[in-house]
């Protein structure tokens, strides 16, 4: 196993997966009901979008400041990974609450699940990346992670002009 695996972050990573697979869960099965107003919107839409616009900042931020403040590398890299697990919790909420409605309410999935699948990957690649799990293809994963985050941008703006009618 490799050393990085072994340390405190890699555990929080995966209580932090294993939250979002049991908070999503109840989600699905309504054991946690997040379909309510808060303001003008329901719970669970204000989660994604905080979800959302982590990820759709942050990535573009955390690739600049990397580079330009060398020293803080480490501080961005753990907000860059642990803030975007806590988005990808959010947006698995909302998700699961979409796909949980009962069928005469079922959802059009089409952009939805698209951005869920293209979310999916981008924690998947980086996960991998981040505790180097998978040396023998570590070459491409940054690869398909950086091809993955040019998708998310994409399929986000598809999705909100759907939602806004546009489309």
């Amino acid at each position: 196993m490799p050393e990085q695996t072994r340390g405190i972050q890699f555990w929080v990573a995966v209580l932090i997966l294993v939250a979002t697979v049991v908070v999503s869960v109840f989600t699905y099965d309504r054991r946690l009901d997040l379909h309510f107003r808060l303001g003008p919107e329901l719970v669970h839409h204000w989660m994604t979008w905080v979800g959302t616009v982590f990820i759709g900042v942050f990535t573009p931020a955390y690739r600049l400041l990397k580079r330009r403040y060398r020293r803080r590398y480490s501080l961005l890299l753990n907000i860059h990974t642990y803030g975007n697990l806590v988005a990808f919790l959010l947006i698995s909420v909302h998700f699961a609450q979409q796909i949980g409605r009962p069928a005469e309410f079922f959802p059009d999935l089409g952009t939805g699940l698209a951005l869920y699948i293209t979310v999916s990957l981008l924690v998947i690649t980086g996960f991998l990346q981040r505790f180097r799990l998978a040396q023998r293809v570590a070459r491409y994963q940054r690869s398909i992670h950086v091809g993955t985050t040019m998708a998310f941008y994409i399929v986000i703006v598809i999705h909100i002009l759907q939602g806004l009618g546009v489309l």
